[in-house]
């Protein structure tokens, strides 16, 4: 059962890409669905589980055709570290800097959106002579509860 906002996440982003000429399939729909359901980062093989629960044919080649066109369309995020997907319909038509913070004791990953750090990292490139097209920051460490706990 998909909850309300899942819903509503997905309803913006079938019309944030039909704004922009592309369509959000019903497997589409259905892979980025599972990454807003899930309560952490979520993994290819994870998804690929979890999709085969209604479509017993899928395959790698299905999820990572899905996962490259919701990173095209800007609704989802790679977290290189883990290896894993987040959701990001937040209704930006553009590409944003991605930061996240990773919390090493629950595993929780937490999406900043800080400007000043954006624009450090591009004005310390530009000292360089070094022309930034994508960024993503990804920071470690404890969460507030689990640090209060530690």
């Amino acid at each position: 059962m998909v909850s309300t906002g899942t819903m509503a996440a997905l309803d913006r982003a079938s019309l944030l890409c039909d704004q922009r000429g592309t369509k959000l399939t019903a497997l589409r729909r259905q892979v980025l669905g599972l990454i807003l359901e899930s309560e952490a980062p979520i993994g290819a093989y994870d998804l690929l589980d979890r999709l085969r629960a209604d479509r017993k044919a899928a395959a790698p080649p299905t999820v990572y055709r899905a996962l490259e066109f919701l990173r095209e369309q800007g609704l989802v995020h790679r977290i290189e570290r883990l290896a894993a997907f987040v959701g990001c319909v937040d209704g930006a038509p553009h590409e944003h800097a991605a930061q996240f913070l990773l919390c090493r004791g629950c595993g929780r990953v937490t999406e900043i959106d800080d400007h000043d750090l954006a624009h450090a990292l591009l004005a310390a490139a530009r000292r360089i002579g070094f022309t930034v097209t994508g960024a993503t920051v990804e920071a470690e460490g404890l969460c507030a509860d689990c640090a209060a706990a530690a």
